[in-house]
């Protein structure tokens, strides 16, 4: 038997990162909020709590601006979001969510909430905290948005 290579940090994030996002949507799924894609979802939970403008979303989420246009659009459809004149400029326009969309939200922070502590009881509480500790760090090079 061939001794496989160590998986990088990065793909191991990756790997955590997306089993934590499909639990999430399956959660979301069964609190009444199943027709939510994956996509909208990264989308919409980039939006501030006074709203974000397009733009904005989709640099965060690394899509087109078409590509956030579209998706915002079935957001606003499903009344997960609404648009609203951005206070500081009067031409633009500020993607806020809805209350269906707050609510949504509340159901995800709910399976966040769950899997942090998941993830908790099978690494420790001293290894979770510098798991944390390291990732925080980590944000200072990696999150242009932080």
């Amino acid at each position: 038997m061939v001794d496989e290579e160590p998986m990088n940090p990065a793909l191991l994030m990756f790997l955590s990162f997306r089993r934590a996002e499909t639990k999430i949507l399956e959660h979301l799924a069964v609190e009444g909020f199943g027709d939510l894609t994956l996509a909208q979802g990264r989308v919409a939970a980039r939006i501030g709590p006074e709203g974000t403008r397009l733009t904005d979303l989709a640099e965060q989420a690394q899509v087109t601006k078409q590509s956030a246009g579209s998706l915002v659009d079935q957001l606003e459809r499903a009344g997960y979001v609404t648009r609203e004149p951005d206070p500081s400029d009067a031409r633009a326009r500020l993607v806020c969510l809805a209350e269906r969309g707050r609510q949504a939200q509340r159901a995800a922070r709910e399976m966040e909430r769950q899997i942090e502590v998941e993830w908790e009881h099978h690494l420790g509480a001293t290894t979770m905290r510098q798991l944390c500790a390291a990732l925080t760090s980590l944000r200072e090079i990696t999150d242009p948005w932080a």
